[in-house]
């Protein structure tokens, strides 16, 4: 069992953001330590949302006293979410800098949550650009959908090909891309690495509720946390990704994912990735 700290928004309803993340991160067996970025009644698509984000000073005395406990070393990853402001940012890098002068090697699982097509981005541009300066460059494992990586590297993603090149400009750190296009009624899943390229395409589903980044970037980290040594990052990103898809089908019809249905979409068989010509470095 692996403990995880995570940074994000938590809902009072709903399936997204912390809420996701204990589900996938509670089924897999590992424990988590959940610090709110923000508190909202839903998530933001509803008519009527109310809530506020969590002052930064209040998350950073929460994180203090975490370590005073001795629990912020004894964690196995850190993993980030949704960040409302520059200042929630600073506080998440900071968050991954003192682990680490505990624990060097504390994985950082990192979720940009930016934005999507065709709306683009959901925060202001200062938020973009601190998660894109001051957080990516801490990442071990990095999540975003393709809109975010086109905007992290400054390079267009159109297909998986791209998504490849578009990771690589970010350095060497590992990189699952969500929501790449690919063939006609179809998405990739494009996982870079410092030596390969592989991708896995799903179905697209235009009634997929809110949430599925989130589960998916928690699931990945399951996966790679509930194995010693460490799971092959393929296998990993291929039960993720499989996860997601059998969580969906178990929601078909609800406005929220229903992770507390009794299907076990956490431990769907892996879904194959290909390496692809984008392959090496």
């Amino acid at each position: 069992m692996a403990t995880v700290i995570a940074l994000s928004s938590l809902v009072a309803r709903g399936s997204v953001g912390l809420r996701a993340v204990r589900a996938a991160l509670y089924r897999l067996g590992h424990e988590t330590i959940e610090l709110p970025s923000v508190l909202l009644s839903s998530h933001l698509g509803y008519g009527s949302v109310a809530g506020t984000p969590v002052a930064p000073e209040t998350l950073l005395a929460m994180i203090e006293a975490l370590d005073a406990n001795g629990w912020l070393g004894a964690a196995d990853a850190i993993l980030t979410g949704y960040l409302p402001s520059p200042e929630h940012v600073d506080v998440a890098a900071s968050l991954v800098t003192r682990a680490r002068q505990k624990k060097p090697d504390m994985p950082l699982f990192c979720d940009p949550v930016l934005g999507d097509m065709p709306g683009g981005l959901y925060l202001p541009e200062s938020v973009a650009h601190a998660v894109r300066d001051r957080l990516v460059p801490l990442a071990t494992y990095l999540k975003p959908n393709a809109f975010e990586l086109a905007f992290l590297s400054g390079h267009a993603v159109a297909n998986p090909a791209d998504a490849a090149a578009a990771a690589r400009t970010l350095g060497y750190r590992s990189v699952l891309a969500s929501s790449v296009p690919a063939d006609e009624g179809t998405l990739a899943n494009v996982l870079v690495t410092k030596d390969q390229a592989a991708v896995a395409t799903v179905a697209y589903d235009a009634r997929a509720p809110h949430g599925t980044g989130d589960l998916l970037t928690a699931l990945f980290a399951g996966h790679v946390l509930g194995r010693s040594p460490p799971a092959d990052l393929s296998d990993a990103a291929g039960r993720a990704v499989s996860g997601v898809a059998q969580a969906i089908a178990a929601s078909q019809g609800e406005e929220e994912l229903m992770l507390a249905h009794p299907a076990p979409w956490h431990m769907a068989a892996p879904l194959a990735f290909t390496s692809f010509a984008g392959s090496g470095p």
